[in-house]
């Protein structure tokens, strides 16, 4: 391992146990940010910051849905670094896809509470941070997914959540300019995970087909992440889709 180097800005993503969130936590560090990794369980957040140094890696177990441990996760990076330059919203869950009938209450409570009221109680704690640190500010990077634009069959919960999350952006964005806080939403498509592992075998389709969808490597969304979060606070991504090139979204289907 290479020796430890003073790193000068703290990035906090949530969902950082696997997938996209872990991809994007070690890039983030790879570009030179200490890194804080939230998630619900301990063991793949530790798994994901074993080959980190000690002292440039927070691994917070915190479920962003429930109001108490968010602000405990914000304690804890506020006590261990004194500032957060950069939080990535990126941990999300999703409904059984069932006919909207069907769809159950809990079931949809659940979806919103982690996708939406989760992102908007960490994004309130890191305005309170943000700005009162010094220098003041930070960026903040909503992961919206393509469903922020257009639905997949019975998903009403997830799609209408990330919807929500487009509004919260813009109004994050608006919030944020009196405080040096600029914010930007990555839409993300058909990224390799453990969770589009499926993909390969059929993706129930518009027209009711089933048909399996090519997917991309989630290192691309990686590298999107880190391209934002590099941006000096004088300028910002607003909104920037990745997506596999050739999966079903732009047209008609």
């Amino acid at each position: 391992m290479e020796s430890s180097r003073p790193r000068l800005k703290v990035a906090l993503v949530t969902g950082a146990g696997s997938g996209i969130g872990r991809a994007c936590a070690l890039a983030l560090h790879a570009a030179g940010f200490s890194v804080v990794l939230a998630g619900r369980r301990r063991e793949p957040l530790e798994a994901a910051a074993a080959a980190l140094p000690a002292e440039e890696v927070l691994v917070h177990p915190a479920d962003v849905s429930d109001e108490a441990q968010v602000a405990a996760l914000f304690a804890a990076v506020r006590a261990r670094f004194g500032r957060l330059d950069l939080l990535f919203n990126n941990a999300g869950t999703g409904a059984p896809p069932v006919p909207l009938e069907e769809l159950s209450a809990k079931a949809w409570r659940r979806v919103v509470e982690v996708n939406l009221t989760g992102a908007f109680l960490c994004t309130q704690a890191a305005f309170r941070l943000m700005k009162d640190q010094d220098p003041r500010g930070g960026r903040i990077i909503n992961n919206g997914s393509i469903s922020a634009h257009s639905p997949r069959p019975r998903s009403a919960a997830y799609t209408a959540s990330k919807h929500a999350i487009t509004g919260l952006t813009k109004s994050t964005s608006l919030d944020g300019r009196a405080y040096d806080i600029a914010c930007g939403q990555i839409d993300i498509g058909n990224a390799a995970t453990e969770m589009t592992a499926a993909m390969a075998g059929g993706v129930p389709q518009a027209d009711g087909a089933l048909k399996p969808e090519p997917v991309m490597d989630v290192a691309r969304v990686a590298e999107a992440v880190v391209f934002m979060a590099g941006l000096p606070l004088e300028a910002n991504v607003q909104f920037m889709t990745v997506m596999a090139t050739k999966m079903p979204f732009v047209g008609r289907g």
